[in-house]
């Protein structure tokens, strides 16, 4: 293991059995070849990561359980399986979303939480492989509208979390996460601005930016055009990037949501706070598209995961591109030394 040996090791859930989850996570272990790294504990059915990939480089130890897994880790395992599904059943490899496929992920990440709360592991991290909501509301689990609120409900974090996508080019966190359009508007708070704007300040520092410069989007267009096309901006953003601004932080704005990508993009600020999903997701898929990572930012441990989904349409024939799990496991391995309270 090199110089990963004596770092704690990663946890890594396989995602939805029937999506890009199992092929993604193969290829990115496989990439990491040789690199310096902490050591992985894969959670998820080894039987579907065996059959359809193959053990990538002849290193994969499958266990049962997290204290065979953490046995294995001190007999110098680089890539431990733990094989859930042998004990909560096998889900149909189905290339569409099922109950069975939404219960077997959603256990997948329930064991890597609980590995890092408690037990033998002490995981450093987590890497989460894409699962699909439908499938989880499928099997139940209604209450999470995806990993994230899931993760910052296990986790006890109350309200004081966020998603961040980290980019080559980008680092973008959003005020409102998986909310339709029209309940954003009620959701977007002065204090949740602040708090956004802190968390993404915190993240951009542990990632090396000594005083991040952290631009605010606008709610509507113009970010407001001064009142006349909505007082949003000036009545709910303005305030939290002000109170942010008495904190010490950097933050400006609210700026157009058209123009403010570009100069982030351009070097001329270290992070962007988006108001809702597709107006910061857009443009870190148009501009980092398969090296963005998706970062929980708020949680006790760093967690990241890639910013796709299942893609079922592609599933199990090879095509899928492993360079965003690739770049999420590095990330998650980068931010694994990080002191306790979050990324």
């Amino acid at each position: 293991m090199g110089e990963g040996a004596n770092r704690m090791p990663i946890g890594v859930t396989m995602g939805d059995p029937g999506g890009i989850g199992p092929e993604v996570v193969a290829k990115a272990i496989a990439a990491l070849g040789s690199e310096p790294q902490a050591p992985l504990v894969v959670f998820g059915d080894a039987q579907v990561l065996e059959q359809q990939w193959g053990d990538p480089d002849g290193a994969w130890v499958v266990v049962l359980d997290e204290g065979a897994a953490a046995e294995a880790l001190g007999s110098g395992a680089r890539v431990v399986v733990i094989d859930v599904a042998s004990s909560g059943g096998r889900a149909p490899v189905e290339h569409q979303p099922t109950a069975e496929s939404g219960a077997a992920s959603f256990e997948y990440v329930e064991r890597a939480i609980a590995a890092c709360a408690s037990g033998p592991l002490r995981l450093g991290a987590l890497c989460t492989a894409p699962i699909s909501k439908t499938a989880w509301h499928l099997a139940g689990h209604t209450e999470f509208p995806g990993h994230t609120e899931f993760l910052a409900e296990r986790f006890g974090v109350g309200d004081r979390f966020a998603m961040l996508f980290v980019g080559p080019r980008l680092r973008v966190a959003l005020v409102t996460v998986h909310e339709p359009l029209a309940r954003v508007r009620g959701l977007i708070t002065s204090e949740r601005v602040r708090t956004t704007i802190e968390l993404i300040d915190e993240a951009c520092r542990r990632l090396g930016t000594p005083r991040p410069r952290i631009a605010v989007c606008g709610f509507n267009p113009h970010a407001g055009e001064q009142g006349l096309l909505g007082d949003e901006d000036e009545s709910l953003i303005r305030p939290g990037i002000d109170a942010a601004r008495a904190a010490g932080i950097d933050a400006s704005g609210p700026f157009p949501a058209d123009t403010v990508f570009l100069a982030a993009s351009n070097g001329h600020y270290d992070g962007v706070v988006a108001m809702y999903h597709d107006q910061g997701l857009i443009p870190v898929k148009l501009l980092d598209r398969d090296e963005a990572v998706n970062v929980t930012v708020g949680l006790p441990v760093p967690r990241t995961s890639p910013a796709h989904g299942t893609a079922y349409d592609i599933a199990g024939s090879g095509r899928a591109d492993p360079g965003s799990m690739l770049a999420s496991l590095r990330l998650a391995m980068r931010l694994s030394g990080a002191s306790p309270g979050g990324t």
